[in-house]
């Protein structure tokens, strides 16, 4: 994979996976809104499955 892939990856898509799992997880505990709180499980799952897909193609410290 080029290096330019790896960097934009990195930048903003592996962010914007932990910031999925992190609001399903607030969804999940907040209690005023039902609609979100039924949702939280799957906001967190895509996240997770994002993060996990985007974490393997993440530039690797140490490597030029």
């Amino acid at each position: 994979m080029r290096e330019e892939y790896r960097q934009l990856i990195g930048k903003y898509l592996v962010p914007l996976a932990m910031l999925l799992m992190i609001l399903g997880f607030i969804f999940l505990c907040q209690p005023w809104s039902e609609l979100l709180h039924a949702y939280s499980v799957a906001v967190t799952l895509v996240g997770l499955i994002l993060f996990t897909i985007f974490a393997r193609f993440a530039p690797q410290p140490g490597r030029k």
